[in-house]
């Protein structure tokens, strides 16, 4: 069983992915909005994803990704994958 991905962990890659700095929080509005609304694109969460698999070495498919609609919904299904959800 791996260590499960935080809230925090995914801010900090989402920030990293987004080129936001230190004080910018992306998940300001709460880990329930959509990305859309947060200004997170399409490319910005393949750039998060790609993150995920290469730090965490979990394999999410294109279609998954699409089905997370908000950062709960992507932290949820990155810890499902990696077995500690």
């Amino acid at each position: 069983m791996s260590t499960p991905i935080t809230l925090t962990d995914l801010e900090d890659i989402m920030r990293r992915c987004a080129g936001e700095d230190e004080t910018t929080s992306p998940l300001e509005q709460g880990p329930h909005e959509p990305f859309d609304e947060l200004g997170y694109d399409s490319l910005a969460l393949l750039e998060t994803l790609n993150h995920i698999q290469r730090d965490y070495g979990v394999q999410i498919s294109d279609d998954e990704l699409d089905s997370a609609k908000t950062p709960r919904q992507l932290l949820d299904l990155v810890n499902r994958r990696l077995g500690v959800a």
